[in-house]
């Protein structure tokens, strides 16, 4: 079964899927771009890498305490001890996270012209996630590399953009050579996935990513029809209409 909503669907956002559904895209936009860059440009596949903790409160322990102590006399030592009844808590556990993203390379002298990120939950939700993410934000918006960033998840806070409301998902591309002016491709649930370019040099010709055809094919290679319950629940919040909305649309599958 293909997917049935007419853009992004929003059961591949929770989070037991959107790893897969993550690392799946970015071969397809790299797959997809080759062969219209090629041969003055490659695309890579890169990783960063950072340790990041789930924000899990911690409950405080019950004391340990000494109780129903039995001394009969001073010669007489400490036999027993009871133990009071502890609470069950959770601890916080350092979780490695790998993040794939693109880069858009020159094959002449290897020179990076571009960088293609996918937002992960942790780019928006996650403490230490953000930071990583944004300090290479930073990074690349200084430089003479363009990005391309794509925004699948309703859920988080979006990244900063000034002078635009914010949207379920959005795609911002960013010209190295136009900064700060850019490019941001907004669209709701309801709404296909927008064709967008991606930026090379200055007055080169941009290939174009039709990310609602890769997202559809993805969707079918990697049978993810049989990895979802559409009778369930989203484990992400909507609106009322939107819940709506979605059970007119499964209605119909």
């Amino acid at each position: 079964m293909g997917n049935p909503f007419p853009g992004m669907n929003p059961y591949l956002e929770q989070p037991e899927l959107w790893h897969q559904v993550h690392n799946r895209l970015i071969v397809a936009i790299a797959d997809d771009l080759t062969p219209q860059i090629a041969p003055k440009y490659r695309v890579s596949i890169e990783e960063r890498v950072y340790t990041s903790v789930d924000d899990i409160l911690l409950v405080g322990i019950a004391d340990v305490a000494v109780a129903n102590r039995n001394i009969p006399d001073s010669s007489t030592t400490l036999t027993a001890a009871k133990l009071s009844e502890p609470t069950k808590v959770k601890v916080p556990i350092p979780e490695q996270v790998t993040e794939r993203f693109l880069e858009v390379r020159s094959t002449q002298n290897k020179e990076v012209v571009a960088v293609i990120e996918i937002l992960s939950p942790k780019n928006k939700i996650s403490k230490e996630g953000r930071i990583a993410y944004e300090n290479k934000r930073h990074k690349i918006l200084a430089s003479a590399t363009n990005l391309v960033e794509i925004d699948l998840l309703k859920q988080g806070e979006p990244m900063p953009i000034l002078g635009v409301k914010i949207t379920d998902y959005s795609i911002l591309v960013s010209r190295s050579y136009n900064r700060p002016d850019a490019d941001l491709y907004t669209f709701d649930l309801k709404s296909p996935i927008p064709v967008f370019p991606i930026p090379l040099h200055e007055s080169e010709s941009e290939p174009i990513v039709d990310l609602q055809r890769l997202l559809n094919e993805v969707y079918e290679r990697a049978r993810f029809d049989l990895a979802i319950d559409y009778t369930q629940p989203l484990k992400i919040r909507r609106s009322p209409e939107e819940e709506a909305w979605i059970k007119d649309i499964l209605a119909t599958v």
